[in-house]
């Protein structure tokens, strides 16, 4: 028993051995970046024993943002900020000017490790493939994004819209609405008719099975990222989680396909009538062409794309379009709720557009004219980016004024913190629309704001993002008068894959 022990013992030296040598040779590399000084082996990982605490599986990513702004703002003058996870380094960039060198590469454009939980959701689509597959399909997607294809949207914008507005008139008497849950539901109808031109009718408690699954997986990677016992794909495979993620991934994937099946069928069947119209079949409206129409036309004609190909760019849409839009518009909601002038200005804008009609549709020359709202959509994307953080793998060995980075490390960018900096934003915590005037908005770095990324790799859906938010923030304006009931330092943040409350917003609708 006693040579055991001795084995054991002499096993367990060993490995430390190694590690601390690794680790003590690894560490010089990066002797030249700022950082908390590193615990041999263990690297930081003694400060993030609060993730492990009893209360981790309620709210694992209110702790991981209090780490991050907690450690972050140390950081933020000297712009870099140097990371131990054991014996892995991670290095987190704040300085504009670093951020614009490495982000407007072109070689290092790889994600990080977590984006690979994605990949049995979304295959390699647009967000998680890399080198000349995400180039080709990048540059093939482009031209969906464009403004005239994105103001045939308009309606779906509108309609849906309209429904969330009736369902805030019949809340109007309850103590308080749940602004995030509802407001989720009507992004998801929008997403789902604009990506797959399929009405899911989530408002209405329609396909409740499909609802479920695409909020069970997204509930899944958080719990994923959170227990390290889950990250190794056979573990987690074989665990009970896994299985329910397996199913709630087969509900998903089945909808898309069986979509794709039915418009590629419609499509072709019209083709062979020789007709020359672009009706959408399942929409039934004239030019109401989904994006998923669109690239079936590029599957028929051109042979670019496979059905495969189609299903996960409609996946990866389906998962950044809806829940980066309904926290945007969220928050939205919820500052100019907070703050009675900046919504009495938002009312007065409405009012000079729209000359207190209520039912009339948003126009595109109405988002244009929206100017001051989106100043405050803005500032509220300042302080509550949607993606909150975003990650790279630099592909070659990074320089900057005496600053070395080696090629391959894993850099991460937390837009939260960068939003933030007082070196950039005056009185970082106040709510000011006012930093986003054209004038103001000329003085400050391009890359000290971020919420849809930047670079080659930027959301190529922020156009289609931002007249969204637009719309169905000025139909709820045009009908209510909003109050928030929480000041802001009692609606505490949690970091998942994108910044949500940990606990509902709570608001009153009151009509106009």
């Amino acid at each position: 028993m006693l040579t055991v022990i001795f084995a054991f013992a002499a096993i367990v030296f060993a490995v430390y051995a190694l590690l601390y040598l690794k680790h003590k040779a690894r560490r010089k590399q990066f002797k030249n970046l700022p950082g908390i000084v590193p615990v041999p082996v263990l690297g930081n990982l003694y400060g993030l024993a609060t993730l492990y605490s009893k209360k981790l599986p309620q709210h694992p990513g209110v702790y991981i943002l209090e780490g991050i702004l907690g450690s972050n703002y140390l950081f933020q003058k000297e712009g870099v900020q140097l990371v131990w996870m054991g014996t892995f380094p991670i290095v987190s960039i704040f300085k504009p000017e670093l951020l614009e060198l490495i982000l407007s590469s072109t070689t290092s454009l790889e994600k990080t490790y977590e984006y690979s939980y994605l990949h049995k959701w979304l295959r390699r689509g647009l967000l998680t493939s890399t080198g000349d597959k995400w180039k080709s399909r990048r540059k093939l997607l482009t031209p969906c994004f464009h403004f005239r294809i994105l103001e045939d949207f308009l309606p779906t914008f509108n309609e849906n819209s309209v429904i969330l507005v009736k369902k805030l008139r019949e809340l109007r008497n309850e103590d308080y609405v749940d602004i995030m849950s509802l407001v989720v539901l009507c992004t998801l109808d929008i997403v789902c008719e604009t990506v797959m031109g399929a009405r899911i009718g989530a408002q209405t408690g329609e396909n409740h099975e499909y609802v479920s699954a695409i909020r069970n997986v997204g509930d899944m990677l958080v719990e994923r990222i959170a227990r390290p016992l889950l990250w190794p794909e056979l573990l987690f495979s074989l665990s009970e989680a896994g299985r329910t993620n397996s199913r709630n991934l087969k509900v998903l994937h089945s909808f898309t396909e069986k979509v794709i099946r039915e418009k590629k069928t419609a499509l072709l069947a019209q083709r062979s009538r020789g007709s020359e119209g672009t009706e959408d079949v399942l929409l039934g409206g004239k030019k109401r062409q989904a994006l998923m129409d669109l690239l079936l036309d590029q599957h028929v004609n051109g042979h670019q794309l496979t059905e495969e190909d189609i299903s996960e760019e409609v996946d990866t849409f389906m998962f950044e379009g809806h829940d980066t839009t309904a926290m945007a518009v969220t928050f939205s909601l919820y500052c100019i709720g907070l703050y009675p002038e900046v919504q009495r200005k938002i009312h007065e804008e409405l009012d000079s557009i729209f000359g207190g009609d209520t039912e009339r549709p948003v126009t595109l020359d109405d988002v244009r004219d929206m100017k001051y709202l989106e100043c405050v959509i803005k500032e509220s994307l300042r302080l509550y980016p949607s993606v909150p953080m975003i990650g790279r793998i630099l592909n070659e060995e990074f320089k900057h004024d005496g600053m070395v980075i080696p090629k391959g490390t894993t850099l991460n960018f937390f837009i939260i913190s960068i939003h933030r900096n007082p070196a950039v934003y005056p009185n970082p915590e106040v709510f000011d629309p006012d930093r986003f005037t054209p004038e103001n908005a000329l003085k400050r770095h391009p890359f000290a704001y971020l919420p849809f990324s930047a670079g080659p790799r930027n959301c190529i859906g922020q156009k289609f993002a931002l007249l969204e938010e637009k719309t169905i923030i000025a139909n709820i304006l045009r009908n209510f008068s909003l109050v928030s009931l929480d000041p802001r330092d009692k609606v505490h943040l949690k970091i998942e894959f994108v910044l949500r409350p940990s606990e509902p917003i709570r608001m009153k609708f009151i009509p106009r």
